[in-house]
């Protein structure tokens, strides 16, 4: 299992819709063990494919608070068959929004319907910080991050503080590469 790099705002990678998985192999199967690996190492409740820029409709989902509760879910080409009208909210992050959290609400009750990491039909009922967490992976797959739920006032806040770190730090790199390159010239 590898750990792998989770892509983070303003990727525009984090906006692309998933592509369905054909058919559950042992490369599925890879890719779903890393997933859960760089989950737990970020620490994370759950992962969509495409934070590791993969655009697969792939999920893996864990919200156990510790290594004896851990019960992972593999939601592959998973989708929402029934959602409650009852609301509830809660406090979401996400690991490709870093450091940013906000009230969300969301349907409290769902219904989800997925291939599990054999290629077996499942479905399962899910409810509070499961039924958040469920939905706000889903959002992945469709291009949607939990930042869409909020007002457009805040939305433009965190992308713009995003956008200015992204830029931050592509001028950061920029001149480390120019001071590598004088250090080179000025030793040759």
């Amino acid at each position: 299992m590898a750990i792998l790099p989770i892509i983070t705002l303003p990727d525009p990678l984090l906006r692309k819709i998933s592509e369905p998985v054909d058919r559950v192999d042992a490369e599925v199967r890879r890719l779903l063990d890393d997933m859960l690996e760089t989950m737990y190492e970020a620490p994370g409740v759950g992962l969509a494919a495409i934070q590791v820029a993969v655009a697969k409709r792939i999920v893996v989902v864990d919200t156990g608070k510790t290594e004896e509760t851990r019960s992972p879910l593999f939601l592959i080409n998973p989708e929402i068959i029934w959602a409650s009208e009852e609301l509830s909210v809660y406090q979401e992050g996400c690991l490709s929004v870093p450091d940013y959290f906000e009230d969300v609400k969301r349907p409290a009750r769902v219904r989800v319907r997925h291939l599990d990491r054999d290629g077996a039909v499942q479905e399962f009922d899910a409810e509070g910080l499961l039924a958040t967490v469920v939905q706000h992976e889903l959002d992945h797959l469709e291009g949607g991050l939990f930042i869409d739920h909020l007002s457009r006032l805040k939305r433009e806040r965190v992308v713009k503080k995003f956008n200015k770190a992204a830029r931050h730090d592509e001028i950061a790199a920029q001149h480390r590469a120019a001071t590598e390159r004088q250090s080179e010239q000025a030793g040759a």
